[in-house]
């Protein structure tokens, strides 16, 4: 098994290390490959995804990433800011399904802003198409008008096929989580009452939900799932939406967690290569001080395992680790409550690693 590498900015390296020493303390037979991307990617080679490394990932089975991002490449044009080779390596690799789970660990309750009633036993799985609509979406640019006024335009779109292949990921993904006989379920978020790009998501979804009658289907407009997330998050087990607003929700959902340092995340094309990345963004602020939080990149390791490799095992392994990590008491500073032993990036990631059985 191969695996690319990619630490990225900020906070990147210092979480990448973590996840990487816990693989590793699992002995598991993976050659494992480090590139840059991002900023990194721009200083190496004067590109935020320098075709070295794209031509790793291409030949790589799996994909684990930091994270991109810093304020000082700012003031670089547009294509060659780290987000952009972000953006760039996932159509490329066409990885297309973006999947976000947020649970909350009992040990977590009380750092969720809202009230443990509300979040406790908290679930759910956000499937976000990630390759499509207004991020990708053409034409787009700035440009000015006859009057000397600029102009700023981005495209909305999806056809048929991009909706109905992310669709069969979240139905596939809610049979899976079904438990103890309970009626698997998916919500899809849309807009329909207004965008017609949106009007046919809807279309699409009643359409191929005949396909799978063991599931029940239903429907809400984003800025009611916005609201909904966080007056009764519970209510949702699998939620599928299209790319800004699943952008928008899974980092919503992730304070319903602790902390958006709790979140892995997944990227997939269809034969299950995917990249694997915290929830995050690269934190340039916190960078270089080890108080960052590994734990949602080495659960996006669990995600690896699980989903590209095949190792529910080992998978299941990394998941209880991390448990037994914080039911021990230990805290980044971002999830840190009265009484708990506050630790910083590194030490968390020994706790995990010692915990492994």
């Amino acid at each position: 098994m191969k695996l690319a590498i990619l630490p990225g900015d900020g906070i990147g390296p210092e979480i990448v290390a973590q996840a990487v020493k816990v693989l590793k303390a699992l002995n598991l037979n993976i050659e494992m490959t480090e590139a840059p991307i991002g900023g990194a990617g721009y200083e190496a080679a004067g590109d935020p995804l320098p075709d070295a490394t794209l031509k790793l990932a291409k030949e790589s089975d799996a994909i684990l990433l930091g994270a991109v991002g810093d304020w000082k490449y700012d003031k670089l044009e547009r294509h060659l800011r780290p987000e952009r080779g972000l953006l760039r390596i996932r159509k490329e690799l066409n990885l297309f399904a973006n999947l976000r789970p947020a649970l909350l660990y009992p040990e977590l309750a009380d750092a969720s802003t809202l009230k443990p009633e509300v979040v406790s036993g908290l679930d759910l799985m956000i499937v976000r198409e990630l390759t499509g609509d207004i991020y990708f979406g053409q034409p787009r640019g700035i440009s000015t008008l006859e009057n000397g006024e600029r102009e700023g335009i981005n495209t909305m779109r999806y056809n048929e096929s991009e909706i109905r292949r992310i669709g069969r990921v979240a139905f596939d993904i809610a049979m899976k989580r079904r438990k103890n006989g309970q009626k698997a379920r998916v919500c899809s978020v849309d807009k329909a009452n207004v965008l017609e790009t949106t009007e046919l998501w809807r279309q699409v979804m009643i359409e191929l939900s005949a396909e799978y009658p063991e599931v029940e289907l239903s429907h809400m407009y984003v800025d009611n799932a916005a609201m909904q997330l966080i007056r009764a998050p519970k209510q949702f087990d699998v939620m599928v939406t299209g790319n800004i607003f699943g952008d928008i929700l899974s980092d919503e959902a992730s304070m319903l967690t602790g902390s958006i340092g709790m979140l892995p995340s997944a990227s997939l094309d269809e034969n299950n290569k995917g990249m694997y990345e915290p929830s995050h963004g690269s934190a340039p602020n916190i960078a270089g001080k080890d108080i960052a939080n590994p734990l949602a990149t080495i659960l996006s390791v669990a995600m690896m395992l699980r989903y590209t490799f095949n190792d529910e095992v080992s998978a299941l392994k990394v998941e209880n680790a991390v448990k037994t990590a914080l039911a021990q008491g230990y805290r980044t500073a971002d999830i840190a409550t009265a009484g708990c032993k506050k630790i910083g990036c590194n030490a968390m990631g020994d706790a995990v690693v010692e915990a492994l059985v």
